[in-house]
């Protein structure tokens, strides 16, 4: 059969301490597997790999106002906008 799907969080411990760190990890990792099996996804096409990122860093609060403070990442305008895009470059 098939291999089980897993998620491994693999991060810097300190900095994975925080509880609203790991969980916008997991939720980031869990758009990826939504992704996967919604659309049948292939992360060797660079348009569905970038679509996932988009997705996975809009909606897994990484880019959430505190977040990106913290990371001396802040602006009032088009602060989601300009983190979503760098988040999903650096992915």
């Amino acid at each position: 059969g098939l291999p089980m799907p897993k998620i491994t969080l693999c991060e810097n411990i300190e900095i994975m301490k925080e509880k609203r760190v790991m969980e916008s990890t997991m939720v980031h990792e869990l758009v990826h597997a939504y992704d996967t099996c919604r659309a049948k996804l292939d992360f060797k096409n660079c348009l569905h790999h970038a679509c996932t990122e988009i997705r996975a860093a809009n909606l897994s609060g990484e880019c959430a106002w505190k977040m990106e403070f913290d990371r001396g990442n802040y602006d009032f305008k088009r602060q989601q906008e300009k983190c979503i895009k760098r988040r999903a470059a650096l992915s």
